[in-house]
């Protein structure tokens, strides 16, 4: 029996996973609602949703079966426990939520409803991490004791655009977000493939210099002015991994945001801008190929009419070789994907899970693990590199 969605939030990223519900064929309606209705309207117009809701209240005391949401990153954590309290099953944009208390709700709501929840968190589905995951499973790596993820997005390159679009006329005062509270992009590439969680962290915090009300103290509504981050996390099991969030980087965003380093005993991968390579005792191997997208959307396609020009790269990408396709609905071959072939997988996730009744991949605990370890880290940044305990909410039931 097909699933109904609501969709709530209408801004830049949203459409392309309506679009893709809409497609799949475990789903019927797909409806849609936006603090500016104008958003919502266009939005199904633009992919001939069944309508819009006018609000997120009304889309909960609605008969959707789920909802999907695309809101601030700041609001999911509330969002998310009043959609469930209200018997819907719920996709989340990233981040899970930003304090633990927070995820401790989220956990408590899927564990007392038995309803599906799922982050929607890309790098899960990065090639390097599909690659490493089939390396661990193959035991290629030997014994991983280190690695490293990075999601590496100036502000230059999109994002002013995007908080500009989201945030309205104190657009600064949000674009100062805390980059490690948007951790899941570099952790969850590197907990999707090693099979750990973190237990400690140090962090150091870069204060912005350049001016211009972006991280500003007086200005920012996180009381932040941290522009990068790097992170130091002590792994459980041994061995160690480290991220960085950079805001303010000489790199090529657009080409690359997130990429991922694993180091064995026996083997190592490595991931830059546009190369990618394993290495063991006997040399080099350059598998760029196997893990380089098939860009399947010209970057001017009408339906990235409203996406900042400098995020389209990132809704254009097709499939990796290292991508297994053969388990994803016929009706999603010609559709367009986006961060580097993950939205075709993260759509039908979640659909699968809800209809079938089983845990996604990315589901409430396997979330608090790639996001409360950034929230940490963040506290011990802003305490000139304290060394913190990462609390752990364990496995989900049955695991």
């Amino acid at each position: 029996m097909a699933i109904t969605i609501g969709v709530v939030g209408a801004g830049q990223f949203s459409g392309q996973f309506a679009k893709l519900w809409q497609l799949h064929p475990g789903v019927g309606d797909v409806f849609v609602t936006d603090l500016l209705p104008e958003r919502a309207e266009r939005l199904a117009a633009e992919y001939g949703l069944a309508g819009t809701v006018p609000s997120f209240e009304a889309m909960l005391d609605s008969d959707v079966d789920a909802v999907a949401i695309f809101t601030q990153r700041w609001t999911h954590g509330p969002l998310v426990v009043q959609a469930l309290r209200a018997g819907k099953h719920v996709y989340s944009a990233v981040p899970m939520a930003v304090t633990e208390e927070e995820i401790a709700a989220i956990i408590e709501e899927v564990r007392g409803t038995g309803l599906t929840y799922m982050m929607g968190e890309t790098s899960h589905y990065n090639p390097a991490t599909v690659h490493a995951r089939d390396l661990v499973a193959k035991d290629a790596f030997g014994r991983l004791f280190y690695a490293e993820g990075d999601y590496v997005h100036d502000m230059d390159l999109g994002f002013y655009d995007a908080y500009k679009y989201s945030g309205g006329e104190n657009w600064k005062a949000t674009a100062s977000y805390p980059p490690l509270l948007y951790p899941t992009h570099a952790i969850g590439g590197i907990l999707g493939a090693w099979q750990t969680h973190a237990v400690s962290v140090s962090a150091i915090g870069v204060v912005d210099d350049r001016g211009d009300g972006v991280f500003d103290k007086e200005v920012s509504m996180f009381d932040n002015d941290f522009s990068n981050a790097t992170a130091l996390f002590e792994a459980a099991g041994g061995g160690s991994f480290r991220t960085n969030e950079f805001r303010r980087v000489g790199y090529p965003s657009r080409i690359r945001e997130s990429r991922f380093r694993f180091f064995g005993t026996q083997g190592s991968l490595e991931q830059l801008a546009t190369v990618s390579v394993w290495q063991d005792r006997e040399g080099v191997t350059d598998i760029s190929d196997h893990l380089q997208p098939r860009t399947t959307l010209a970057p001017d396609d009408p339906s990235l009419e409203h996406v900042a020009p400098a995020l389209r790269d990132a809704f254009t990408s097709g499939s990796a070789p290292v991508h297994d396709r053969s388990r994803l609905p016929k009706e999603f071959a010609n559709a367009s994907n986006g961060h580097e072939g993950s939205h075709h997988f993260l759509a039908d996730d979640f659909v699968v899970a809800v209809t079938a009744g089983t845990l996604p991949p990315v589901n409430a605990w396997v979330a608090a693990r790639y996001t409360l370890p950034g929230i940490v880290a963040h506290q011990s940044a802003v305490q000139d590199g304290a060394r913190l305990a990462i609390p752990d909410f364990g496995y989900a039931p049955g695991e």
